[in-house]
């Protein structure tokens, strides 16, 4: 198990001065004042400002929504990339989330900015470089069937002096995925990231978020993506991910190997419409889905993700410490009903629920 955050609930800090006025004379008295932060300071005594920071990719979903009188496809710019949607999520649910990635200095980047800035997210971090704004464009054939290309650019950059380990160590979770896996540059940023993290007691999360088009070969894939296991505390992985990375597609087999051979604490799998599925402290179950019509599965995983990252972000500097099987539950459900949410609304980050949402009564 990885090393998790933690440290006293309080901190002396230096004496403060105050000043009084007694009998018409200024009188001088310093004072010793006694901050309470729990949920901040963690053992290796680095306070923790901000919920989560998340590092990857932030693109361009140009996507297919139909095609003019001439029989021209018509597409939408939508904000994209996993990290990010994490990010938005997290914060819209009450999280104080940060961002690490980069942009193009073009139309593209700016927007892309500004969607994190009008959600919540830091967006302080975010770099810009000469390569244009990463583009994924999906396609949608007669039979409504999607197809995913990706224009590469800003977001293969990313390099390791460009991560800000203050932001990194000053956080309560690091997340990151695997697209930034896929390019050498922005592959050594994302693990610099990640190590810088373990080794300070940020609780680090994982989303493989496998995507064929952007590997040689799915050995390739296989390769990289186990590369950070053993600096994860808390993954979430697909039904199809989970054999990719385990070796075994048995839900309690796979999740068991995830655990004991590269120490993750907690291992969950997305199950759709059925649900989550976790491994916690050898006990598995599985907490089943909120029923929805369907407008639209984009970016329903990370707003899952983005929903318990935010949940256990409230339980102070160390997250997992002291999470029993009740508290747990109680989490996943409130992600299954926030997923649920955003497929029941079109586009991704426009579709993700705020947390007054959620807590309304009766709201799903």
């Amino acid at each position: 198990m990885s090393n998790l955050n933690g440290g006293p609930s309080a901190a002396l800090f230096p004496a403060d001065h105050a000043f009084y006025f007694a009998s018409g004379l200024l009188l001088y008295k310093p004072v010793i004042i006694c901050y309470d932060i729990i949920g901040l300071l963690g053992k290796d005594g680095i306070l923790r400002m901000t919920d989560i920071t998340a590092i990857g990719e932030i693109l361009i979903d140009l996507t297919q929504f139909g095609k003019n009188e001439a029989n021209v496809p018509l597409f939408a710019a939508f904000p994209g990339g996993a990290p990010a949607n994490v990010a938005v999520s997290a914060a819209r649910l009450g999280a104080k989330t940060a961002f690490i990635g980069k942009i193009g200095e073009d139309g593209f980047g700016a927007y892309l900015k500004s969607v994190l800035d009008e959600n919540g997210v830091d967006s302080s971090r975010i770099c810009t470089g000469g390569a244009p704004t990463t583009m994924a464009i999906v396609s949608v054939d007669g039979t409504g069937e999607r197809s995913f290309q990706f224009v590469r650019g800003a977001d293969c950059t990313l390099m390791p002096e460009e991560v800000d380990e203050l932001l990194v160590t000053g956080s309560k979770i690091l997340h990151f995925g695997s697209v930034s896996l896929t390019c050498g540059i922005a592959r050594s940023a994302t693990v610099h990231a990640a190590r810088t993290a373990h080794k300070q007691g940020v609780l680090v999360s994982y989303d493989p978020n496998y995507r064929p088009a952007l590997w040689n070969t799915e050995k390739d894939a296989v390769e990289w993506m186990t590369l950070p296991l053993p600096l994860v505390d808390v993954i979430k992985l697909s039904e199809e991910e989970l054999p990719m990375l385990s070796g075994s597609g048995d839900l309690e087999e796979g999740s068991r190997r995830l655990t004991e051979k590269y120490g993750i604490s907690l291992v969950l799998v997305t199950l759709g419409g059925k649900g989550a599925f976790c491994r916690w402290r050898d006990e598995c179950f599985t907490v089943p889905g909120v029923s929805v019509k369907v407008a639209d599965t984009n970016g329903a995983g990370d707003t899952f993700f983005g929903a318990v990252l935010s949940q256990l972000c409230r339980r102070g500097a160390k997250p997992l410490e002291g999470l029993e099987r009740p508290e747990l539950e109680k989490i996943l459900r409130y992600a299954n009903r926030a997923a649920a949410v955003t497929c029941s609304r079109s586009g991704a980050i426009p579709a993700m629920p705020t947390s007054s949402e959620l807590e309304a009564e009766n709201f799903l």
